[in-house]
């Protein structure tokens, strides 16, 4: 069969460079021909390379089957393709094997370890914005099959489809913000399916709202600063924080053993630069301040903790207190006073949060708030940290969330202990009576 593929698909299965891996994502709104064109990529893979072999993905194997699956088995109907002669579906195994001895694997992502031993040729992944970070990656890893001589111009390929993301996740970081020269984002409209009815994309139009049509069936990225905690935070507030060992050195804290995430900052009258943050999993109080002290052991200027006043610093003396465990082991290595700057409570979120963005950008387009580079999941979750719809409440993922992605366990927290701060030296109620 002869196909007429869309400007996207061949883009698509067209590779423009000559690196030895290429990654590539095609996003598109609805009826855009995503799994069309990836299973049919599969399918060439399969005749160009004698025995490759693939792996097709999904977060859930009722995806890979019902959606994937079903249209490889649409392609070899149109080609022309013999069950029994050309290909051989093993349902028992879920796999096709070829006649040439190429194979194509269809297996569910949930459990990523049970993958680890697989050497592949290319790797396909259906709604590719549903699946971990560490998944893509360990599956990037997979593509280890030894080349036969006889593949010419051979090239491992990961490739994937999927609808726009609605956060700033993953995707955008590795195929738009900091994109390598392999890595390909295919953008494809709805609108560019000329073989759709032609009154389709016109109902589109008119059943759903500006903004969701843009995404699901323009292709487009999703609004990012829809809902967002932090608002205004921009690239501009991202900039080198040098630790200077001279002046004073702040370590804020929230107290969430897995993970424990703190911040550790200096300050000015008016600026607060986050210089370095501390992310252990699985941790203690205790061992979170050897790494503090791992690395800003031989700091000369005075340092100051503060967080969460929930901390029991005022409440509890004990001993086992998190505040007395890190004065006292700050205080047994640095040889000096430690001084602890908590509030008596913690003030409402939404007040620590007003206080946060407006430190972020003011009424004056003043930015007071600097963050490094490497504080690279404070600067996640300013990015994507965002409210339960139509409340003022935080929404925090959920177990099930966390276990889909490993990367929203690190939503909220580190926020919290740099809000923290914000709130204790730059109150909202203090800036507005001043200002009054």
């Amino acid at each position: 069969m002869d196909y007429k593929l869309l400007p996207a698909q061949k883009e698509f299965l067209n590779i423009p460079h000559n690196f030895n891996l290429d990654v590539a994502i095609y996003q598109g709104g609805y009826g855009s021909g995503k799994t069309f064109a990836g299973s049919l990529l599969g399918i060439l893979l399969c005749y160009k390379y004698p025995g490759i072999i693939g792996l097709v993905g999904a977060m859930t194997f009722p995806l890979v089957r019902d959606t994937t699956l079903k249209t490889y088995f649409e392609h070899f109907d149109k080609i022309g393709l013999v069950a029994e002669r050309d290909y051989f579906y093993k349902a028992g195994e879920s796999k096709i094997k070829f006649s040439n001895g190429s194979e194509i694997l269809f297996r569910h992502l949930e459990e990523p370890f049970k993958l680890k031993s697989l050497n592949l040729g290319f790797v396909e992944i259906e709604e590719m914005s549903d699946t971990p970070e560490s998944t893509f990656k360990m599956l990037l890893s997979r593509l280890r099959q030894e080349p036969k001589p006889e593949w010419k111009d051979f090239k491992y390929r990961l490739f994937g489809h999927t609808n726009p993301e609605m956060t700033k996740g993953w995707i955008y970081k590795h195929f738009v913000q900091n994109k390598k020269e392999n890595y390909r984002f295919i953008q494809a409209p709805t609108t560019q399916n000329t073989f759709l009815p032609k009154h389709y994309v016109e109902e589109l139009k008119a059943s759903y709202d500006p903004e969701y049509f843009r995404i699901n069936v323009l292709g487009e990225f999703g609004d990012y600063t829809s809902g967002l905690v932090v608002k205004n935070f921009t690239k501009d507030n991202i900039k080198e924080c040098k630790h200077i060992d001279t002046l004073d050195l702040h370590l804020t804290c929230d107290f969430n053993v897995d993970p424990m995430m703190w911040l550790v900052a200096h300050k000015t009258e008016d600026k607060v630069f986050f210089i370095d943050e501390i992310v252990i999993e699985n941790t203690s109080t205790r061992e979170a301040i050897q790494e503090f002290i791992s690395r800003y052991g031989n700091h000369k200027g005075k340092i100051i903790v503060n967080g969460d006043a929930s901390g029991d610093y005022r409440s509890c003396q004990s001993e086992h207190s998190n505040y007395i465990i890190i004065k006292n082991e700050l205080e047994r290595h640095f040889k000096k006073h430690i001084r602890i700057d908590i509030k008596k409570h913690n003030p409402p979120i939404i007040e620590r949060i007003q206080a946060f963005n407006e430190m972020v950008l003011n009424s004056t387009g003043q930015r007071n708030i600097i963050v490094s580079p490497k504080c690279e999941k404070f600067i996640y979750n300013m990015e994507n940290l965002k409210f339960k719809p139509g409340t003022s409440q935080i929404d925090a993922p959920t177990f099930q969330q966390i276990k889909q992605d490993k990367q929203n366990k690190f939503l909220g927290h580190i926020f919290d202990a740099g809000s923290y701060l914000i709130d204790y030296y730059f109150p909202i109620r203090k800036r507005n009576y001043a200002n009054n």
